[in-house]
């Protein structure tokens, strides 16, 4: 299966991929506040890949201080396991030229671990741009850090 563009047609779904793939969270011991999904947050601004028709999963781009950042990435809680998002994160990298950055759970396995697999490092704070430091700081002042562990991740 390959990775596309969203069509205005896909949005719909798309928070509610994302909802269930926060279930596994609850899982590991980490439980979202209530409100507004990532991808209900950036919609209009970001650049949206999917996978499937209907989309089974999606990957959120943006630019954070010029360099691409994934804003979020979500895979429907039944496919999860599958490839999908092994799918979504090759695309998002390949349409990222110059390196692509995101923030995530250290330690989770579907996160950080995930991410290196895929050569994604860790970017130190003395690396990061106004707008990462604006990103962070807004995750903490969301409560997303008292949830566990966070960091900066790139992939050169």
């Amino acid at each position: 299966m390959k990775a596309r563009w969203a069509e205005a047609r896909d949005l719909g779904v798309l928070p509610g991929i994302e909802a269930s793939g926060d279930a596994l969270f609850a899982e590991a011991g980490i439980v979202f506040e209530a409100g507004p999904t990532v991808i209900e947050q950036v919609a209009g601004t970001a650049r949206v890949l999917v996978v499937g028709d209907p989309p089974l999963g999606f990957a959120a781009l943006s630019d954070v201080d010029g360099l691409p950042y994934l804003e979020q990435i979500s895979v429907a809680a039944d496919r999860l396991g599958k490839g999908f998002g092994a799918v979504l994160l090759r695309a998002a990298i390949a349409e990222s030229g110059d390196g692509l950055t995101l923030l995530t759970f250290r330690d989770v396995p579907w996160n950080g671990p995930w991410y290196r697999h895929f050569g994604f490092e860790e970017l130190p704070p003395s690396a990061w741009g106004p707008r990462l430091r604006e990103h962070w700081q807004a995750e903490i002042d969301a409560g997303l850090h008292e949830l566990g562990p966070r960091l900066a991740m790139r992939r050169p």
